[in-house]
């Protein structure tokens, strides 16, 4: 018996939050991923962007989809649900 689901695209939503990353010797100053949260819904991980956008170690957060093919494992380019406070350019993605 086979599993019709198990080669259909997944959907994953996912919180990911910057922080600032300090100039020093040899390195520019900017953003750097802190932390990356997976959740089952769009709105648990737009919820908790607003949350961690909102604490005073976050620079800023992202809320996106992005979709998997689990047959080739091409993922998708993501698909923003929310960007809050200072985040990265999407080519810098």
């Amino acid at each position: 018996m086979t599993n019709p689901d198990k080669n259909a695209p997944k959907v994953h939503y996912i919180c990911q939050t910057y922080v600032q990353k300090k100039a020093g010797p040899g390195v520019q100053a900017g953003l750097e991923i802190g932390k990356q949260f997976q959740y089952t819904s769009a709105s648990e991980a737009q919820n908790r962007a607003e949350r961690e956008a909102a604490s005073d170690e976050c620079a800023g957060a992202d809320a996106y989809m992005i979709t998997e093919d689990p047959s080739s494992g091409e993922v998708s380019a993501p698909e923003f649900l929310v960007r809050l406070g200072d985040v990265p350019e999407f080519d810098e993605f």
